[in-house]
């Protein structure tokens, strides 16, 4: 009865890993290709031609152009660099700020855990868009101020969950022995609670990154985010959405690369929280 169990766990193991590699491949040259987007556009995305203004899609404009005559395939591929760093700047942020705010919590306890998480309670008691959309009316628009609204409103998930397992991990026996050795706390958090809390927060970031692309792209798209004319998926559609009805594929294009980034980054952010399941035992 084992073997065939431990055949099938392989089997499952195996696949998991080709996920892993496929989706990481492809959200690695989503990153690269974002990186060298101007020298990949085929015409220049700033460069407006009137006469050629809201041109079908064809060979020489394989999505059309908009009502600048500006390629709208150069607009898309320059604005991923916009929209795909800015999401990852914007979760990385996040991830770090609210992990550390979530150990130092945990690890002290007391007033300060207290004050901090009661501060959380306020973030996390407003509906999330709504408030980011207040903050970033409030700063004014820009990429920037963008993504300070939604990392307001983001960290505190990132808090509870290193709070939490930092928590689990804080009254373990090994980490009582540790301190019995002589080990600092600093010392205890960087080679103990780190690497044991490291796999939950690096889901929960996986996972975000498709929510806050979407998020910042709503943004810009309400004229709260990048302006014209910086290329940014979210705004180019906010542009061109009165076309829609009559050119589709200048509003259709940014959303068809905001759609596959998503469902990239979503669908690897799922194969690593599955890899990271200690129920798959490997």
């Amino acid at each position: 009865m084992r073997e065939p169990t431990v055949r099938k766990q392989n089997i499952h193991n195996n696949h998991l890993k080709t996920r892993l590699i496929i989706f990481g491949t492809l959200a690695i040259l989503l990153v690269v290709c974002s990186f060298f987007s101007e020298y990949l556009c085929p015409y220049d995305p700033y460069v407006q031609d009137l006469g050629n203004a809201k041109a079908a899609p064809s060979l020489a404009h394989l999505f059309g152009t908009d009502r600048y005559g500006r390629d709208m395939l150069s607009r898309v591929i320059a604005g991923s660099r916009t929209s795909i760093y800015s999401t990852l700047l914007l979760v990385g942020f996040i991830t770090v700020f609210g992990t550390i705010t979530g150990i130092v919590c945990a690890w002290n306890g007391g007033r300060l855990d207290s004050v901090l998480m009661r501060i959380s309670d306020m973030f996390l008691a407003f509906p999330g868009l709504v408030f980011a959309l207040a903050v970033a009316a409030v700063l004014g628009g820009g990429v920037q101020n963008a993504i300070i609204a939604l990392a307001a409103i983001s960290w505190p998930k990132y808090a509870r969950v290193a709070r939490s397992q930092t928590l689990a991990q804080k009254e373990t026996v090994y980490i009582r022995a540790a301190r019995l050795s002589g080990c600092s706390s600093a010392k205890l958090i960087i080679k103990h609670i780190l690497p044991n809390i490291f796999g939950p927060v690096l889901v929960t970031a996986m996972l975000d990154i498709g929510t806050m692309m979407m998020e910042l792209a709503g943004l810009s798209f309400l004229g709260l985010g990048a302006k014209p004319p910086t290329p940014e998926w979210g705004s180019m559609m906010s542009d061109t959405r009165n076309l829609l009805t009559t050119h589709p594929w200048v509003t259709l294009a940014p959303g068809f690369a905001i759609f596959v980034s998503v469902i990239i980054f979503n669908l690897l952010g799922d194969t690593v929280r599955d890899w990271l399941d200690p129920r798959n035992a490997r």
